[in-house]
């Protein structure tokens, strides 16, 4: 038997951008659990006298000019030489963008791919043949997988790649994209793949495998984290395809039913509940959503400042829980208006971004030509901070609105 760990989007050192927006946020932990993850890899890997490591692009994260970063990735790998593990390693989008990348020399146990063309890596000792090609840029649209090299006969064939399979995930830009059937004309054994941060098992005839990335990086990045390890039988086929945790932070979503909830005591129990049934060996940033209809809706939206306070303060005596945020998603439990009546400034705003929210690329256009928009700060734009170009966080803006003044006219009656 065998044994090879496919790993992908470490994106060491990714910076988390607006945690200091945050009061009580565990940015060290967070901004360490990267580094964290990648300890633990390089520790799985040794328990297991694994025979090879493959690594399916995004090792980095953008353009950095600290060494550091890729000076700990080698000091990382060189660890792995010490074990006798080899490492094959692709460039993805996020690597090709880094300059810094490109100067460091890494031990002699890791191989990076060339990005000119696809090559071939025999590892006889090993069973192995590694096929790979990089990323020469960052905004690569070519198929990659098209020009791989056919199978090399007698031995365990890889196919590594960092790609957006057509017909994937919408959450993910295209690069390097292919289709399954041009995966499966290699006659390849297994295709290593990178980019996609959630693991996911496409195929098995070929086994075609995202196993996400090593650690969640904001709330859109939920659940377990890690690589998945490969076992090859003796008859060079796939055993088994077994994912292993590496996260040393995990991103949770805690959506709680206050349907028929008196008051905000009662609401306050219910989400202090679902922490309870938070597991405590990881430090876990979780973000709370109320939804359902309940006479509490108006004061959920008025006091959310300080209900928010007094959950950070409940989360606080879990050993490991930090609140990220709370959405209020709620609706009176007659479902009707606060203002009242088919007139009324409520039904008047309700009808206006109702309108928008049918039409979000208008609204887009609207906040997009905004001079306000160009000012606003890097730190604080992003999938989890401002996004005018993202539907769903314009879709949420207009329905925001539309329940703060809701609660507002209720208190002002």
């Amino acid at each position: 038997m065998k044994k090879i760990l496919h790993a992908a989007d470490l994106h060491i050192d990714s910076p988390l951008r607006g945690l200091s927006r945050y009061e009580g946020a565990p940015e060290d932990d967070l901004r360490l659990a990267t580094r964290r993850a990648l300890d633990n890899l390089v520790r799985l890997a040794t328990d297991l006298s694994v025979d090879a490591v493959l690594l399916a692009g995004d090792v980095y994260d953008g353009d950095w000019n600290d060494y550091q970063t890729g000076l700990y990735f080698s000091r990382q790998m060189a660890f792995l030489r010490q074990a006798g593990i080899p490492v094959y390693m692709v460039s993805g989008n996020h690597d090709a963008q880094n300059r810094t990348m490109r100067t460091l020399k890494f031990p002699d146990n890791v191989h990076v791919f060339a990005t000119e063309k696809p090559e071939t890596i025999r590892n006889e000792e090993a069973g192995l043949a590694v096929h790979g090609q990089g990323f020469a840029r960052w905004d690569l649209g070519d198929n990659l997988a098209a020009g791989y090299p056919t199978r090399d006969g007698g031995l365990f064939n890889v196919g590594l790649l960092h790609t957006g399979l057509e017909g994937g995930h919408s959450d993910h830009k295209r690069y390097a994209p292919c289709t399954v059937a041009d995966l499966q004309a290699r006659d390849y054994d297994y295709w290593a793949l990178g980019h996609i941060h959630t693991q996911q098992i496409v195929s098995r005839e070929p086994w075609i495998v995202y196993p996400g990335n090593i650690q969640g990086r904001h709330a859109r990045e939920t659940g377990p984290k890690g690589c998945v390890v490969v076992t090859v039988d003796g008859e060079l086929r796939v055993a088994s395809v077994e994912h292993h945790d590496l996260d040393t932070a995990r991103w949770e979503r805690l959506d709680i039913d206050v349907t028929g909830r008196d008051d905000i005591d009662q609401v306050l129990s219910l989400v202090e509940q679902g922490f309870q049934k938070i597991p405590e060996e990881r430090l876990t940033a979780v973000r709370v959503t109320l939804s359902g209809a309940t006479s509490a809706h108006a004061a959920l939206w008025r006091d959310r400042e300080q209900i928010l306070n007094e959950l950070r303060a409940a989360a606080g005596h879990h050993p490991n829980l930090w609140l990220e945020k709370i959405k209020i998603r709620t609706s009176g439990e007659d479902g009707a208006d606060v203002g009242g009546g088919a007139s009324g400034i409520l039904t008047d705003l309700h009808r206006t971004l109702s309108v928008l929210g049918i039409d979000p690329d208008g609204l887009m256009t609207r906040l997009s030509g905004h001079p306000l928009i160009g000012r606003i700060p890097a730190e604080i734009k992003g999938p989890e901070g401002i996004a005018p170009n993202d539907p769903a966080w314009v879709g949420n803006l207009a329905d925001e609105a539309y329940q703060l003044v809701e609660s507002l006219l209720q208190e002002a009656r």
